[in-house]
């Protein structure tokens, strides 16, 4: 009855709900809409919808989302890695005071990070150390995200050490992996390296895909001997395939 009396006494309006609905919907003055002319406020709706107007400083989306998958522990050790990847003795020191006391998870993802990062020695460096744990089980999918890191980054050399580290252990990589050295060693240069890869690719118990023949027809344009090696072995393999043929003018094959 008190509060009854209040509002009966108080020269403030009462509004029935409907009323003040329609007066918040068409008033031109709405503070809350003037400032977010996007975004539509539903006064009967959840807090939830006011929220979304105010920024707490944290990352959204994505970002917010794949820094998250990272330990604490792992970011350290990505930062420690880095500052110290230009003095070998402290970083040996960093790697068996830190790295080392890792779990597995976290150093798969510490890996990966480095090479999506094209830090691809610290990446090399971070594989060696896994190589060595006591849960490691060689796997392919970690030799080619390094070997296809390298290629990309010019360090073939690093690439094939890597290559007949895992060659070793019998494992072969799949058709993107072939692709990406034979191009690799096209780019940089070195046909030969090339053919032996292509060679190896041949052995492979997978079915062999079009894409690094069609890489190796491209780059052995200058090496027509090379290529129609290739050439051959593409149409014996892909009866259905085309193989376009430049003008050899083009390319003073004459």
């Amino acid at each position: 009855m008190a509060i009854r009396a209040f509002f009966t006494r108080s020269k403030i309006p009462i509004f029935s709900p409907s009323i003040l609905q329609s007066l918040i919907s068409h008033s031109p003055s709405n503070p809350i809409k003037s400032q977010c002319p996007n975004h539509e406020i539903h006064p009967n709706g959840p807090t939830s919808d006011f929220r979304r107007f105010y920024h707490d400083g944290r990352p959204r989306g994505p970002l917010w989302k794949g820094k998250k998958m990272i330990g604490k522990e792992a970011l350290f050790v990505i930062l420690g890695l880095k500052r110290f990847k230009d003095d070998e003795e402290k970083l040996e020191k960093f790697v068996k005071s830190h790295v080392k006391r890792l779990l597995k998870m976290d150093m798969i993802a510490v890996l990966n990070e480095f090479e999506r990062q094209e830090e691809v020695m610290l990446a090399l460096k971070m594989f060696r150390v896994i190589q060595k744990e006591d849960w490691y089980k060689p796997d392919v999918f970690l030799y080619k995200d390094l070997i296809i890191a390298l290629a990309k980054t010019k360090r073939m050399e690093d690439a094939m050490q890597v290559w007949e580290s895992m060659r070793k252990e019998d494992l072969f990589p799949d058709s993107q992996t072939y692709a990406e050295v034979i191009r690799g060693f096209l780019k940089y240069g070195s046909p030969a390296d090339a053919m032996n890869i292509y060679e190896d690719m041949k052995k492979s118990p997978d079915p062999p895909e079009e894409l690094p023949f069609r890489i190796l027809l491209k780059g052995l344009l200058p090496h027509p001997l090379l290529r129609n090696r290739v050439k051959q072995d593409f149409e014996e393999m892909f009866p259905d395939r085309h193989v376009y043929d430049p003008p050899e003018e083009i390319f003073g094959m004459r």
